[in-house]
């Protein structure tokens, strides 16, 4: 299959029997792989081969994207069933959130809902805002170029997870190791996989039996009293694994999503400065990059309860499909000019934080980081500027989440 911009309109059936090669080759910088775009106009219900060997149903247009999030005939519990087709090498057999059906999946999010509402959320901002105060007063005390990534990037949402949850923040670089590796697709080898999942589980089951001998004022000593009083709104496994998945994801993608954004900003100089005159826009400018640069490009895994058809192609009972979060953001049948930053976009009904029954849990809180990371960072330097050429930032490869692994700025 060509790149060509001039590819026939009617290849898609013509093509629709290849099977390509999955991940694709990373393009530079933020830029999106040109696969996406040709896949999109050519052939949006791909087929292709994972990092496992298996094969699976790449989605890319939005409608049959959101289509894959919301519809229960795409099960996300199927994918721990014997013999399912899967992502990576090490399949990852365990119950959390992220890979449960309704109603059993409703009943355990339930139990943690309330820690994010609206109203959670905003008692939480004023603690995010001293964190980032004290993470950039710290920042402009050292002597450029300086490496945002550890600095600020990493460093807040690292600290506010560690807080709402209960984990001690001297334990940030060893449970942020185990979670790269977690997150991994074919950057580390399947051993390595599984024993990044066996060290998380275990550090988790320690956690809760130290919460359960002396509970705190934090998420994961509720979800241990809850536990305690009636195992039967939540097990002891679910529980353990709840943690893993609240820990995981309340960090890694927005660590990566600032880094995004601010390449993203440094790179549109006009845009920046708009910004900067225009601070309210924060709200508006945070979405924009959201849809543009999203922390991850596909959505997790779903395995076909019956057959279903998607876009005139019909996909068998028990296939794998990869619904393409980021491709469907960029989709130019809901998004006017989709390839540019447009802070005055009048809806932007992206899907960076997922959709349906699986919608990102966590998605106010990432969002007041973001506003309130990205905001203040451009705010207290106003000569902010990227140290190396953008061309030289590099992405790491073989992850489920996409950011920048070095981003060294100075002002």
């Amino acid at each position: 299959m060509t790149l060509s911009p001039e590819a026939p309109q009617d290849a898609r059936t013509d093509e629709h029997d290849e099977v390509l090669g999955y991940p694709f080759e990373q393009a530079p910088g933020l830029q999106q792989c040109p696969m996406y775009a040709h896949l999109r106009e050519t052939d949006p219900v791909a087929k292709v081969r994972m990092p496992s060997g298996d094969q699976a149903f790449l989605l890319t247009q939005y409608e049959d994207v959101r289509t894959a999030l919301s519809d229960t005939r795409f099960s996300r519990a199927a994918t721990l069933e014997p013999g399912a087709p899967r992502l990576a090498a090490a399949p990852q057999n365990f119950k959390s959130l992220l890979n449960m059906d309704p109603p059993e999946h409703t009943r355990v999010r339930k139990l943690v809902s309330r820690e994010f509402t609206a109203r959670r959320v905003a008692s939480l901002r004023p603690r995010i805002q001293e964190h980032t105060d004290a993470l950039l007063d710290a920042m402009a005390e050292l002597e450029p170029p300086v490496d945002l990534v550890p600095a600020l990037a990493f460093q807040l949402p690292v600290t506010v997870i560690c807080e709402l949850l209960g984990v001690p923040f001297e334990d940030r670089e060893e449970f942020a190791a185990w979670s790269r590796v977690f997150l991994a697709t074919t950057s580390v080898t399947k051993e390595e996989m599984l024993a990044s999942q066996i060290a998380l589980r275990d550090y988790l089951a320690a956690l809760v039996a130290a919460k359960r001998e002396n509970p705190g004022e934090d998420l994961l000593s509720a979800l241990v009293s809850i536990h305690d009083e009636d195992d039967d709104r939540l097990q002891e496994e679910e529980l353990i694994f709840l943690g893993i998945s609240l820990l995981v994801a309340g960090h890694e993608t927005t660590v990566n999503q600032i880094a995004n954004s601010v390449v993203a900003l440094l790179t549109h100089p006009a845009q920046l400065e708009r910004l900067r005159k225009e601070p309210e826009l924060i709200n508006h400018a945070v979405e924009e990059l959201l849809r543009l640069h999203p922390p991850g490009n596909e959505a997790l895994l779903r395995i076909t309860r019956e057959d279903v058809e998607v876009n005139g192609v019909t996909i068998p009972k028990g296939s794998a499909v990869l619904p393409s979060l980021s491709s469907a953001n960029r989709d130019r049948r809901q998004f006017a000019d989709p390839d540019e930053i447009d802070f005055d976009r009048p809806a932007n009904p992206h899907f960076a934080f997922s959709h349906g029954a699986h919608y990102c849990i966590g998605s106010g809180l990432a969002r007041a980081e973001l506003q309130i990371a990205i905001g203040s960072l451009i705010q207290r330097f106003p000569t902010l500027r990227l140290a190396v050429p953008a061309e030289e930032l590099r992405r790491p490869e073989g992850m489920l989440v996409h950011g920048i692994s070095s981003l060294p700025v100075a002002w």
